[in-house]
């Protein structure tokens, strides 16, 4: 019994001169200051035990690795997307919706080329009309004009209307540029927080496969049960696992990520974080609603909005007015049949009149037209102010998440220290013989739940921050 005793304090020597005690514990999280990371090539052995499997392989790579930056990826985004492109082009045509009202001011002319042949000589038109014109023989071509003299005001108001839907359609095109900047920059700090789990995920498996021979070296020369075999290699398979996840869920977020940026297919990149110093919210949140009410294009757009309804109503109300146009022809008749000789026209003819149009009756269409008008102008006062009151909202939940989330990283700073800390006491005791595998274990699976908190809450911050930017149209 003694001799099997100095053997164990012997072995136990020997494992703590070739860095037994630093291959336990699993590596610190990426970027914690208390406890530098073992690498894979440091920590995994020359030879896998034949009772370990392998580590999941890589995907493969689609394409060549670009380097991008969050700015690189919006200015991308904002060439690429074709969402940009359809509300940019939504914008020209509302552009147009204006000059085609304003051809109104402009005279209409049309040139007209006749010819007729009756049938029999001396027909009249019979039916449809109370006029009953003689159909003569004629060919002839003129050009007429008609210029609106006034409407009392309903062109100009449909004009005003154009311009001012115009105008919306222009903050619309802006405001899915934002939507789709706020989208890469989810999608870029989401692929950077998987790629920070995936780090951690791989050293967790690195420092496991340690730990694993380790205990199987030392249950083969019966210094260790199979119980604590048993554990050792659960909690290696367990982190295989979380790296295989992490792994596919980091091809997902750069698959997300590729199809924001106008790809057709995924894409490879080398993200860069330039983003060093994380500054928390500002303490006024009534600030930052103010900032959105100022900010948002869609208040604006909103607000063009209503206010086109407002001159359509009016131009919808002036229906009932009369309207007065000048009129003119002129024109040849070159050949034509004649009457006893006579021709019934001259080679030449012109005239020029106006005309007033005054509406009587219509079976009350402009009076609904003119309702219906006012009914839908007045719903889009009701929208602009149903818009602020959701911005608001929407200002005020961005920048209490932000604070959470910023507060989040002094916290699982302190998870971290208090795991690696729980970590390196069971790891003396499990040594010592004073407590077993399960202890150690336990302090494993929460030093790699707080490295994977850690390496989450530094990203999920940015963005919220691009969240709370967003809400209040901050560059």
């Amino acid at each position: 019994m003694r001799r099997r005793v100095y053997c164990f304090v012997g072995l136990l020597a020997l494992l703590s001169q070739t860095g037994f005690a630093q291959a336990v514990s699993p590596a610190s999280p990426v970027g914690s200051p208390s406890q530098s990371a073992t690498t894979p090539a440091q920590a995994a052995p020359e030879t896998q035990p034949a009772h370990t499997a392998q580590v999941p392989a890589q995907l493969p790579a689609a394409g060549t690795v670009q380097r991008l930056t969050i700015q690189d990826a919006e200015a991308l985004a904002l060439k690429n997307n074709p969402q940009v492109s359809v509300y940019h082009l939504l914008s020209l045509a509302s552009g147009q919706v204006t000059r085609e009202q304003k051809a109104a001011y402009y005279p209409t002319i049309y040139g007209s080329l006749t010819a007729a042949e009756p049938r029999q000589g001396g027909n009249r038109i019979a039916a449809g009309y109370l006029n009953n014109p003689i159909v003569y023989e004629r060919a002839a071509g003129g050009i007429a004009l008609s210029q609106l003299i006034t409407d009392f005001g309903r062109t100009n108001n449909l004009v005003a209307s154009a311009a001012l839907r115009a105008k919306a359609a222009d903050m619309n095109a802006l405001a899915t540029a934002d939507q789709i900047k706020l989208a890469v920059d989810q999608a870029f700090y989401n692929a950077l927080q998987t790629l920070a789990l995936q780090k951690v995920a791989e050293q967790t498996v690195s420092a496991r496969q340690v730990v694993s021979d380790q205990i199987t070296a030392l249950f083969q020369n019966k210094l260790r049960s199979q119980l604590d075999v048993s554990f050792a290699d659960a909690n290696l398979a367990q982190a295989k696992l979380l790296l295989l996840d992490a792994q596919t869920n980091y091809q997902a977020a750069l698959s997300m990520l590729s199809q924001i940026l106008g790809y057709p297919s995924l894409q490879q990149f080398e993200l860069i974080d330039t983003n060093t110093e994380l500054k928390p919210p500002l303490d006024e949140v009534s600030q930052l609603v103010d900032r959105a009410f100022s900010n948002r294009p869609e208040i604006a757009s909103q607000d063009y909005e209503y206010r086109a309804a407002q001159h359509f109503q009016k131009a919808e109300r002036e229906l009932l007015l009369p309207s007065i146009q000048a009129l003119g022809v002129v024109g040849r008749t070159p050949a034509s049949n004649s009457v006893n000789g006579i021709s019934p026209f001259t080679s030449w003819y012109g005239a020029i009149g106006v005309n007033v149009n005054i509406p009587i009756f219509n079976g009350f269409l402009y009076p609904a037209r003119s309702k219906e008008a006012a009914f839908r102008a007045e719903a889009g006062s009701e929208q602009l102010r149903d818009l602020k009151d959701r911005i608001a909202n929407d200002v005020r939940t961005s920048w209490l998440n932000a604070i959470t989330a910023y507060n989040r990283i002094g916290v699982t700073q302190q998870f971290v220290d208090q795991a690696n800390l729980a970590v390196s006491l069971s790891e003396t005791r499990y040594n010592l013989g004073l407590s077993s595998i399960v202890e150690l274990s336990q302090a494993q699976l929460q030093q790699t739940e707080a490295q994977i908190q850690y390496a989450a809450a530094k990203y999920q911050y940015q963005i919220a921050q691009a969240v709370l930017r967003f809400q209040i149209a901050a560059p």
